[in-house]
């Protein structure tokens, strides 16, 4: 059971009643009208996204999908705070900040119909491929950090990762590097409370992740994941720390995924059912920012139900999209994992050419 919901050193600006603190009407007060509309628009997109994305799959038409409902605010948020210099290393679970950087929504879609086009953003967009292996791209990040700095750019390198990650040896080393040679990169962990089934409180002896910061020689942050404000202010200050040469930050999102790890995965098989609704019924992330922006009197049903059917076609058309593709060639199988294939590799490879119904 996911036990970690201290409130202690949590950074959150708005409360799951949707209401803002004293801090948070700070915060709020310097954002433009635009800015307080994109948060809610792209996590409706994202939400909207996913739900489609479960639905593809149940219907056999892409493959097995990380859900990430749940998560929009911490992946909107901080996404948000970046620019279009700055380098991202994603996990397997962050549509959002896919969507955020400029990745086409077909695009996202092919990679989970498992085709290499998915991998492959637009040009000028510095997002790499989807990291299934976990933690393996929280080195990548860092290296790309530390070349920019050798380089004397001013782009950072964001690591977003899961709580499990936390546990590989790929974190520690990483946020060791990144402590001795203080880089521009910032550390994002999705806290959702489990590595799959695993609660947190299985993984780790320290009862947060940004604690851990502090053995590295960086700061540390901890802040409520579906709090889309303290979110997007938290990676702002991480931005600009690692942009003027202070080096790199840890931050924690708390957050909680509504659904299942995967398609493939049952989580009623190992979540209360009053945790669950305690955090889906309570705070929701997209939920409390629509109450708030009701009150401020910046969105109303109808404006809402507009911005939900704009929503629909920009997905049914990346669904058109990304289905009219035609079907990959047998032989992407060999084309693009190793750069040279093994004897028994090339005596598949040959075989498949052989075979004449093989060869697409």
């Amino acid at each position: 059971m996911l036990t970690d919901q201290r409130q202690e050193n949590l950074v959150q600006y708005l409360l799951p009643d949707g209401t803002l603190s004293g801090r948070g009407m700070e915060i709020w007060t310097r954002l433009n009208r635009e800015t307080k509309l994109r948060f809610y628009r792209e996590m409706t997109l994202v939400r909207m996204f996913d739900r489609r994305a479960i639905l593809l799959q149940r219907q056999g038409r892409i493959g097995t999908y990380a859900p990430l409902e749940g998560q929009e605010a911490t992946q909107i948020g901080s996404a948000m705070a970046l620019k279009e210099e700055d380098w991202i290393f994603p996990s397997y679970r962050e549509h959002g900040v896919a969507m955020i950087a400029g990745m086409p929504i077909a695009n996202i879609l092919l990679y989970w119909m498992g085709r290499v086009e998915g991998c492959k953003p637009p040009e000028g967009v510095r997002l790499l491929p989807p990291s299934v292996p976990i933690a393996t791209q929280i080195p990548h990040a860092v290296g790309a950090a530390w070349a920019a700095k050798l380089r004397r750019e001013s782009s950072v390198a964001v690591a977003y990762f899961g709580d499990g990650a936390t546990s590989e040896g790929d974190f520690h080393e990483a946020c060791n590097f990144a402590g001795v040679f203080r880089v521009p990169v910032i550390l994002f962990c999705q806290n959702n409370g489990y590595a799959i089934s695993v609660p947190f409180s299985r993984q780790s002896a320290s009862e947060t992740v940004a604690e851990r910061a502090a053995a590295y020689g960086f700061p540390g942050v901890r802040v409520d994941g579906n709090d889309v404000l303290a979110v997007y202010d938290v990676m702002t200050e991480a931005v600009k720390r690692a942009r003027s040469g202070q080096g790199p930050t840890l931050i924690e999102a708390v957050t909680y995924r509504k659904g299942s790890h995967t398609t493939a995965d049952d989580a009623k098989r190992y979540r209360p059912d009053a945790e669950v609704a305690e955090w889906v019924q309570k705070k929701d992330p997209l939920k409390r920012y629509i109450h708030l922006l009701r009150a401020e009197g910046l969105l109303n049903e109808a404006e809402e139900k507009e911005w939900e059917q704009e929503c629909k076609r920009r997905i049914d058309e990346a669904i058109r999209e990304a289905e009219s593709r035609p079907p990959a060639p047998p032989t992407h199988l060999f084309a693009h994992v190793y750069a040279q294939l093994s004897p028994n590799e090339r005596r598949q490879q040959k075989q498949l050419e052989q075979d004449k119904g093989g060869v697409g």
